[in-house]
């Protein structure tokens, strides 16, 4: 199955890996979502609003997107580096950048605890770190 493959090179690399769906219990650290599932308990923030239920909700952990623009979403307005971070400032969950990401972008940013990506995780596999 794929998601296994992928959360055994994940973990290889010190990766989490969080399950979106309604299946849970292969080999994942914790669900997106409202989602069945044991560990981490994450959800999408694309606004304060959204933030603060997510947070009310239980989430441990919020992905605040789309900060740039991102393939996987075509068409869908950035948030930016100021609106991203004010949309998680002074929650006390885990804020992770999400959308257009990679880490010199990373690097740039302030008022995030990690990135996310799905462009960046696939050049992982063409020697990229």
């Amino acid at each position: 199955m794929l998601f296994r493959r992928v959360a055994r090179i994940a973990r290889a690399r010190g990766l989490v890996v969080v399950r979106a769906g309604k299946q849970a219990g292969f080999g994942e650290d914790g669900v997106h979502g409202r989602g069945p599932g044991q560990g981490l308990r994450t959800a999408p923030a694309h606004d304060r609003r959204e933030a603060v239920a997510a947070m009310r909700r239980g989430a441990d952990v919020l992905f605040v997107s789309p900060v740039f623009a991102t393939r996987s979403h075509p068409g869908a307005e950035a948030l930016g580096a100021r609106k991203a971070r004010r949309i998680a400032q002074g929650l006390p969950v885990i804020a992770i950048a999400l959308g257009g990401m990679d880490s010199r972008r990373f690097r740039t940013l302030a008022g995030f605890d990690g990135w996310a990506a799905i462009d960046a995780w696939r050049s992982l596999g063409s020697g990229a770190k």
